[in-house]
């Protein structure tokens, strides 16, 4: 089953390919920017040799990508400023294949733990004064989980950001977002302890970066994650009367530890079925 547009074969004529091959030929010849407007519709399909229609197709895909953004009233662009993938493929795959929450902090620890260390070797002062405000926003929200599970991933996007690596900040960006709807389905069972905790780990983590310390900027970060995810597990345990793995939309994940279901279901008072 084809799953996209194939970039390295030649486009069929009159496809949708042919409108992204003549994007990217754009692109590569330095012909488009970040910024740059995209020509005109019936201008595209005059230069490709294609139908309008095609045009808009080929436009979609390419905004699918995150290549174009499309601006009512005012043509096609493409985007300016740090690279952005969006979370939908991301989204689906987890429900999918029913990501559990140690394997999504397992990904996070793999990731910003390095763009920690990078941040520490390369922030500039005005991403240093970001992080800053984010540690002073996570204090003032205490009282408010949901704004601070907000400020809570805005720090850790400008952690990315400040490593100076657009990969890394482009697939935070999409992780984020993945984090943020799992999260914000427990956030409200966060105890004050536990947001005073994660406040203070943001604050060792910006600290250590603000010094310039790779290495302690790192083991902040680990820490922090680390100790994330145990608050974490602590509120479904509190949500759902054990702490079963769990998918991206909350739901319960069993064929991950059957083991650890049979002991669930066994505390619940819900005897375990046989095996045949």
């Amino acid at each position: 089953m084809r799953e996209g547009p194939d970039l390295t074969s030649e486009p069929r004529e009159g496809s949708t390919e042919q409108v992204i091959s003549h994007v990217r030929t754009l692109i590569v010849g330095g012909r488009l920017k970040p910024g740059d407007r995209l020509p005109a519709e019936r201008d595209l399909a005059v230069q490709i040799g294609v139908s309008r229609p095609t045009v808009r197709a080929g436009l979609r895909a390419l905004a699918a990508m995150g290549v174009v953004v499309s601006r009512h009233g005012s043509g096609t662009y493409i985007p300016s400023g740090p690279p952005k993938l969006g979370s939908a493929p991301l989204g689906f795959l987890a429900a999918l294949h029913g990501f559990t929450r140690e394997e999504m902090y397992e990904a996070r620890r793999l990731l910003e733990v390095g763009a920690a260390g990078l941040a520490a070797e390369r922030a500039a002062p005005e991403q240093i004064a970001v992080m800053a405000e984010e540690v002073a926003n996570l204090f003032s929200a205490m009282n408010d989980p949901q704004a601070f599970l907000v400020h809570d991933i805005d720090f850790h996007r400008s952690v990315a950001a400040a490593s100076r690596n657009p990969i890394i900040a482009a697939v935070m960006e999409m992780i984020s977002s993945l984090y943020y709807e799992r999260r914000r389905e427990t956030a409200a069972r966060a105890t004050q302890r536990n947001l005073r905790d994660a406040a203070e780990m943001h604050r060792r983590v910006y600290q250590a970066i603000r010094a310039g310390s790779a290495d302690a900027a790192r083991a902040a970060m680990s820490e922090h994650l680390t100790q994330s995810s145990s608050h974490q597990a602590q509120e479904v345990l509190d949500g759902n009367g054990a702490a079963l793995p769990t998918g991206a939309n909350g739901a319960q994940n069993p064929r991950r530890d059957p083991p650890r279901l049979a002991r669930a279901r066994s505390a619940q008072g819900v005897r375990a079925r046989p095996r045949r």
